[in-house]
């Protein structure tokens, strides 16, 4: 659970169920971001592992800054169905897979370790 400045609650679960839906999506972590202007605050970000063969097969030609384009605007298509405070505001796109256990759940800590460095 991410709890923001404001005192909301959001579940990353919840958003990152609706993400991995995506054709292109293979798995995603939904995490909070601390916000460069208030030091208090947090922003949803969301680390997106992308299909390799979906994305070659739907957009064979496609460059880096393009795909993360594509998928950036279904990431604002997500945001419209959810209220404001759960808007993802950071997206990092990458084709190598997020950090498991043996059991194959997702090592939110580590991972959020990494991505703050």
């Amino acid at each position: 659970m991410i709890v923001l400045k404001n005192g909301k609650k959001v579940f990353p679960d919840e958003i990152e169920m609706v993400i991995n839906r995506l054709d292109e999506v293979l798995e995603c972590l939904v995490y909070g971001l601390p916000d460069k202007n208030d030091k208090n605050d947090i922003k949803l970000s969301v680390k997106i592992v992308y299909d390799k063969d979906v994305i070659n097969e739907k957009y064979p030609n496609a460059t880096q800054e393009e795909l993360e384009n594509i998928i950036w605007q279904k990431i604002k298509e997500i945001n419209k169905t959810f209220p404001p405070y759960k808007y993802i505001k950071n997206m990092i796109l990458t084709d190598q897979e997020l950090i498991k256990t043996t059991t194959k759940k997702v090592k939110r800590n580590e991972e959020i370790k990494m991505l703050l460095k």
